[in-house]
């Protein structure tokens, strides 16, 4: 079973306000990214806040997912990400975690599956996207590294 970890602490202080709650077709970025992964065969579903998660909690609170506080979401993406694997970790039928920003509202379920099945087809340990020359998120962690990925600090990102 696969993960689904959608990192939202950040402050997006170069908007002004949490880009989290940011409308995209009657939607928010969060919502968008949040239904994606529920469609999606990863679970469980895990949302990091921290910053301003007084403002977009309220928003996400029905829909079926866990949501876990980063007390330490000042620190950078790191702790966050950190955070999230520590909370699925013990969870022996999670042999893989998919990480993804709050904001990406074009990533889809199907995209999510394909790494997934990329993986199984591939055997290995990490699955990125690749776009625009530059690989980045979302990407797919095998369990072999959940490890490594607790001990992230900082603005480290995986």
């Amino acid at each position: 079973m696969a993960a689904l970890i959608i990192l939202a602490a950040g402050a997006s202080s170069r908007m002004g306000f949490p880009k989290q709650t940011l409308l995209y077709k009657g939607r928010t970025l969060l919502e968008i990214t949040i239904e994606a992964g529920l469609k999606s065969k990863c679970r469980p579903v895990t949302v990091v806040l921290g910053a301003n998660s007084e403002k977009i909690e309220p928003g996400i609170k029905d829909y079926p997912i866990n949501i876990i506080h980063n007390p330490d979401w000042e620190t950078g993406m790191g702790s966050s990400i950190a955070l999230a694997i520590k909370g699925i970790q013990n969870d022996t039928s999670i042999n893989q975690a998919v990480i993804m920003l709050c904001d990406q509202p074009f990533v889809t379920s199907r995209l999510i599956d394909s790494m997934l099945y990329k993986q199984q087809e591939t055997n290995k340990r990490i699955i990125a996207c690749n776009y625009k020359d530059t690989i980045g998120v979302p990407v797919l962690f095998n369990r072999a590294l959940f490890d490594e990925l607790i001990g992230l600090q900082g603005q480290e990102g995986a």
